[in-house]
């Protein structure tokens, strides 16, 4: 079965969007909240799906996709806690109600409700709810609340352990995953997500989070930033600051997915870091739109540069496709079973 680990609901009906905006004016302007709640029906939400990810994914081979809000629009650093709380809560009820209408094809990963400087504990019930009530299946998780600025603690400062210590006990992994860049310097795909991704492994590299929670797993997207690139730099940095070696430290808890959009991104991904750490995704419809004048296919289309892989055994490529994505979140498994979607099924 062909699993794509890292989707996001970027082509939710236009409700959603004009309902934020509405929210971030109300509050500016007077201080007040909105509800959490829009007017958008089965059929919108069926239509934004079919003609679009769903769409794209039976094209490509692709059997199932984690599915959470749209990254980019999470934007932590608006408003306050309610706000973001609000706002999640919101987000994670549209994801929901897309899974029901397409449980075979898609699971839900949450939005968290961060903010700037508020305890990371304040997510724990948003996490629970949706997680124990609406089925979801893991959470995407911001190491900078501040969208650019990053202001706040590394991911691994014991002010974030009342939350790993949740995930801990509902045996769910989280994706670390910046939102939208609110500082001019960073793009928001371009750089953003890519110092993310690597700043979040740097941190991993200095702390001791592992050892504290010796079963939580990571998903560190978009291939895992720089880190594979300058693996070299990495496990020099860590035998200098007297860490473990990598693959004692983290690689029993870190994984990377594939969201590397070029054959010899892929390649190398593929030649550093072990297959039992690398999840299938492509992230569509995502960061990067458009088709590859040097291929002349969509430069997300991930799933043909690893078909282009003839070195991996059938086994191995299961385990990346699909095997692995069953281990990191095994409460996805359950969810299979529930709608009766059968593992070996593949394109």
């Amino acid at each position: 079965m062909i699993i794509d680990c890292h989707g996001h609901y970027t082509t939710a009906p236009q409700q959603l969007t004009e309902w934020r905006q509405k929210q971030l004016d109300t509050f500016q302007k007077t201080g007040e909240y909105l509800p959490p709640e829009i007017n958008v029906t089965d059929d919108e939400i069926r239509a934004s799906l079919e003609n679009n990810q769903l769409q794209i994914q039976e094209k490509r081979g692709v059997d199932f996709t984690l599915f959470s809000p749209r990254a980019s629009a999470m934007a932590h650093h608006h408003g306050d806690a309610r706000i973001s709380a609000d706002w999640s809560r919101l987000c994670n009820d549209m994801i929901y109600r897309a899974v029901s209408l397409f449980p075979t094809r898609i699971a839900g990963v949450c939005q968290l409700p961060q903010s700037p400087g508020v305890d990371p504990a304040s997510c724990i019930d948003e996490l629970t709810r949706c997680v124990e009530e609406l089925g979801f299946v893991g959470c995407n998780l911001n190491p900078d609340p501040s969208d650019g600025h990053w202001s706040g603690l590394p991911i691994t400062d014991k002010s974030w352990y009342p939350l790993y210590e949740k995930m801990a006990e509902l045996d769910v992994p989280a994706m670390i995953h910046v939102s939208g860049s609110c500082n001019p310097n960073f793009h928001t795909t371009g750089a953003h997500y890519i110092n993310g991704d690597t700043t979040a492994f740097m941190q991993l590299i200095q702390g001791d989070l592992f050892k504290d929670f010796p079963n939580l797993r990571l998903i560190i997207p978009h291939g895992g930033g720089a880190a594979p690139y300058h693996w070299g730099r990495y496990r020099g940095l860590a035998q200098n600051l007297n860490r473990p070696p990598l693959d004692e430290l983290l690689m029993n808890n870190v994984f990377f997915d594939t969201c590397v959009y070029h054959q010899p991104g892929i390649d190398l991904l593929l030649d550093v870091i072990p297959a039992k750490n690398i999840l299938f995704a492509s992230e569509i419809v995502g960061a990067v739109k458009g088709i590859d004048p040097t291929t002349g296919f969509d430069y997300d289309d991930t799933k043909r540069y690893l078909d282009a892989v003839s070195h991996l055994d059938e086994k191995t490529r299961q385990q990346i496709m699909g095997g692995n994505a069953l281990t990191v979140y095994p409460r996805l498994r359950a969810h299979l079973e529930k709608y009766a979607v059968a593992e070996g099924k593949h394109h």
